[in-house]
């Protein structure tokens, strides 16, 4: 597999501080080197429309020199735009008129590409959301709505995946979504790896809400997060919403509130997720026969496996392997 160009677009070299969140997220899953998961790993290249002009004023934040123009994204498999200016967002300022002629030359030639937060209003400006369905942080998707009526803007999920053009909401579900074009490229396997020296979930679902009644567990919600683990660790055995509720004190009603509050999907929602995570580890590192892989991810039979897996990723369980090198 290979990782491929990146080329990530700064409208302003003069960014404020609230902006370079996204931007960091970027620089930080594709632009430091992992050689230990893929060598190469992701060729960076941070772009700026008018590196020849001096930044215009702004709020307080970090001047930035980006070594490329808008000619870095020429050949790159994989642009993303991580914000524009906020002046962009309310409509008091237009995004330059060849920005918007490089990212639609970007998807002319077939490269991908992907916005992080507010960063859906230069791939909307483009005309590429058209007849798309797309999301931004929920703050913004309103305006995004209104202002490009020909795009079906959801602002209920972290992220969307729509094939060449992939949209996202605030600061973690960007990460969750470079997460996921890492996964694409690289398989889940290296994606996992990443996220855990990251220190974050290795899989959160597009689908999974942006806004969840509670981001993060209670200080005496002891119950939840260890019983997640515990549940991970043992993906192979039969496991039951009423076990786990068992496991965590509390009745089955309240666990499944507990973890919709959470996590944003039901708890049989999020253990089928974590079964096919572990298929597509094991499909990428093992010879395992599909057979033994649909034991070992608590999905059974093969045929239990094969009907989810291509359900959910599109592929079956064997044409999914052959997009991987094998185990060494």
């Amino acid at each position: 597999m290979s990782a491929g160009s990146v080329a990530v677009v700064v409208i302003d070299q003069d960014v404020p501080f609230w902006d370079l969140y996204e931007l960091g997220v970027v620089c930080t899953v594709f632009g430091i080197p992992q050689p230990d998961l893929a060598d190469p790993w992701y060729d960076l290249r941070l772009c700026t429309v008018r590196p020849e002009q001096p930044p215009p004023p702004g709020p307080p934040g970090f001047t930035l020199r980006a070594p490329w123009g808008l000619e870095g994204l020429e050949g790159a498999d994989t642009v993303i735009v991580p914000s524009v200016p906020e002046a962009c967002v309310d409509g008091e300022r237009e995004l330059p008129a060849e920005l918007l002629a490089a990212l639609r030359a970007a998807a002319d030639r077939g490269a991908r590409l992907a916005s992080l937060c507010a960063g859906a209003f230069a791939l909307a400006a483009a005309g590429l959301l058209d007849g798309r369905r797309a999301t931004a942080h929920w703050m913004h998707t309103e305006a995004l709505a209104r202002r490009h009526p020909r795009v079906t803007v959801d602002d209920s999920v972290l992220y969307v995946d729509d094939g060449q053009v992939l949209t996202s909401a605030g600061v973690t579900a960007g990460l969750d979504l470079c997460l996921h074009l890492v996964r694409r490229d690289l398989g889940a396997h290296v994606a996992n790896q990443l996220a855990r020296r990251l220190v974050v979930p290795a899989h959160r679902p597009g689908g999974q809400a942006q806004f969840v009644e509670v981001a993060v567990p209670a200080a005496d919600d002891r119950g939840l997060a260890p019983v997640l683990q515990w549940a991970t660790e043992r993906l192979d055995r039969p496991l039951t919403v009423d076990e786990l509720a068992a496991r965590a004190g509390m009745s089955a009603r309240t666990f499944h509130r507990r973890v919709q509050a959470t996590t944003g999907t039901t708890p049989l929602r999020w253990l089928l997720a974590q079964r096919l995570a572990r298929a597509q580890s094991l499909l990428e590192t093992t010879a395992l026969p599909v057979e033994r892989i649909g034991e070992l991810c608590g999905l059974g039979t093969a045929a239990n496996l094969r009907r989810h897996f291509t359900l959910h990723f599109g592929v079956t369980p064997t044409d999914y392997r052959r997009s991987f090198p094998g185990p060494v």
